[in-house]
């Protein structure tokens, strides 16, 4: 069963409905540790000082921000604990957009929201009217010192808050140069949506598993099992030059999957 990370009050038109916030997401990530050559115990990483070589304490660093080159301003505990935002368990909804209008560039880390107990019939009700209206709030929240803005929307039964970048940490796609080539020719766009349309097909998640850590993990049972590891390399298949082509390999490569099914 999944526990709750944090605690607070979702809050909208002066409505208050307490939830508990559950990681949607879990990190799954292969993390290796660096050990001695030698004798094989685990290495430390440490603060050296670059003039004289000596290690150096956490108690004699001062946190610094680098504004040119070689030029830092000094920051003390005191005054960045000053600028940290104050202390709230307020999820703040402040309007409520058409779903969708939030696009994905903006996603960060999602949460699922569970209701407190006796706040279940309000936090059911907020979550259908979302899914009937085809809505999503827009929400801002304090979490462990970190200012937050995100989405809340409804999945299913459930709400979902998922937490957004802010503004200036998204690229706009007016910084980047145009594509060039000019507008399609009516073959090649004929070409494109029948390819388009020959690999459509439901998204099933599991299609897309992490096959590296699946072969990492693979390697490290054999070896702590005392086996010799299989020197397996991930398959890279020929990619065909043109729409044209693509296309003729996709109706094909379809063709063949009709007949097995």
């Amino acid at each position: 069963m999944a526990r709750a990370i944090w605690k607070g009050v979702l809050r909208f038109a002066g409505v208050k409905i307490p939830v508990r916030l559950f990681s949607a997401v879990e990190d799954r990530d292969i993390h290796f540790r660096l050990l001695h050559e030698k004798d094989r115990t685990p290495e430390r990483q440490q603060l050296v000082d670059p003039t004289s070589g000596q290690e150096g304490s956490y108690e004699r660093v001062q946190k610094a921000y680098e504004i040119a080159r070689g030029v830092f301003v000094i920051l003390q505990p005191d005054e960045l604990a000053d600028v940290e935002p104050g202390d709230s368990r307020d999820i703040d909804v402040a309007r409520f957009v058409a779903a969708g209008k939030i696009g994905h560039l903006w996603y960060e880390r999602p949460y699922y929201l569970g209701p407190e107990r006796g706040a279940e019939r309000d936090y059911a009700a907020l979550a259908k009217a979302l899914a009937d209206a085809d809505k999503e709030g827009v929400a801002r929240w304090v979490m462990r010192d970190r200012e937050y803005a995100g989405a809340l929307r409804a999945s299913g039964p459930y709400l979902v808050l998922i937490a957004l970048r802010h503004d200036d940490e998204v690229i706009a796609p007016a910084e980047l140069e145009p594509p060039g080539g000019g507008k399609p020719a009516a073959k090649e766009l004929a070409l494109a949506e029948q390819l388009v349309a020959a690999l459509e097909k439901p998204f099933d998640p599991t299609d897309y598993a992490d096959e590296y850590r699946a072969r990492v993990q693979q390697l490290i049972a054999a070896k702590s099992k005392g086996k010799k590891p299989k020197r397996a390399r991930a398959v890279r298949k020929a990619e065909p030059a043109s729409l044209e082509r693509a296309l003729a390999a996709s109706l094909a490569h379809a063709g063949r999957e009709r007949k097995r099914a």
